[in-house]
């Protein structure tokens, strides 16, 4: 695992229901146990300082870290999708986005073709996208965040009038090899899924097993946030395999949830000037209604 993309798992799982903060040495123990080394995190902390995704305070000899605005909202951008279902019809409305950088804004241009993606917005030219979802907060947010008012249109149309819609959905993403990664996860996890109910049934699964189980279930399925664009389902082809992933996630999450959430509080610690109101029905059971 990656030591920012598993930090970023970190405080979507369990930090944020717990004041959004942690000590350091408390984030250096949980990493440990996916194999990342005291210095590697120290590096990851220090280049997200730097890229403005965390911010510190520092208690006596002690630094304590929270996600800044931008890495708390990447945070919760990536919560909202992994958690909330997926609503059933479209609204029939394309959300379009169309921007212009000079040259020497390239690096710019490309960090917003990195958060188009991550939203779900799909590129059918090289300075178009679209996305059907009701997007148009998020895509205002990153536009005043970045400051590119000057550089980006968002516009919405009930049609195209040059293509029908299976058309845009062909060129912007491709979703059958999108569904064909989904195959993968299921094919993985469902034995895993079959070992873990085996063990819950013997009381033989430990809370630090489940701790390392949820956590890197969540960090692999996050990944299709970069691939799967959350379409309602009146849009999605038959048989659509990221319905049968989902279902496996939730399964196997609720299965060791309450006991992952047990070893995380074992190693949690807040600054002590912080009165923290954890909220741990939610980090037990994250999963939200219906996306409307």
């Amino acid at each position: 695992m990656k030591p920012r993309s598993l930090m970023f798992t970190l405080y979507g799982e369990y930090i944020e229901y717990y004041g959004g903060e942690i000590w350091v040495g408390s984030l250096i123990q949980m990493m440990s146990h996916f194999g990342v080394s005291e210095s590697s995190v120290r590096g990851a902390i220090l280049r997200m300082v730097q890229k403005n995704l965390l911010t510190v305070r520092k208690i006596g000899n002690k630094s304590y870290y929270s996600l800044s605005d931008q890495g708390n909202r990447r945070m919760e951008d990536g919560v909202k999708r992994v958690y909330t279902t997926q609503s059933e019809t479209w609204d029939g409305m394309w959300r379009i986005l169309t921007y212009s950088f000079p040259e020497e804004k390239r690096e710019l241009r490309n960090e917003i073709r990195k958060e188009l993606n991550w939203t779900g917005f799909g590129a059918i030219s090289n300075s178009t996208w679209v996305s059907p979802n009701a997007l148009e907060d998020q895509v205002l947010e990153l536009i005043q965040t970045y400051e590119i008012e000057e550089n980006a249109f968002l516009f919405s149309a009930s049609s195209i009038v040059s293509h029908d819609n299976q058309s845009i959905i062909d060129k912007g993403w491709d979703l059958e090899a999108i569904s064909s990664e989904y195959d993968i996860f299921i094919n993985k996890y469902t034995p895993i899924y079959e070992t873990l109910c085996e063990k819950a049934l013997n009381n033989s699964i430990s809370d630090v097993e489940c701790f390392i189980e949820r956590t890197q279930l969540v960090h692999e399925y996050r990944k299709f946030l970069f691939q799967d664009p959350g379409f309602p389902r009146d849009l999605l082809p038959d048989k659509w395999s990221g319905a049968k992933a989902r279902e496996l996630f939730w399964n196997i999450h609720q299965l060791i949830s309450i006991p992952a959430v047990r070893f995380f509080e074992t190693l949690y610690e807040a600054a002590p000037d912080r009165d923290v109101q954890a909220k741990r029905d939610k980090a037990i059971n994250p999963f939200r209604d219906v996306r409307v």
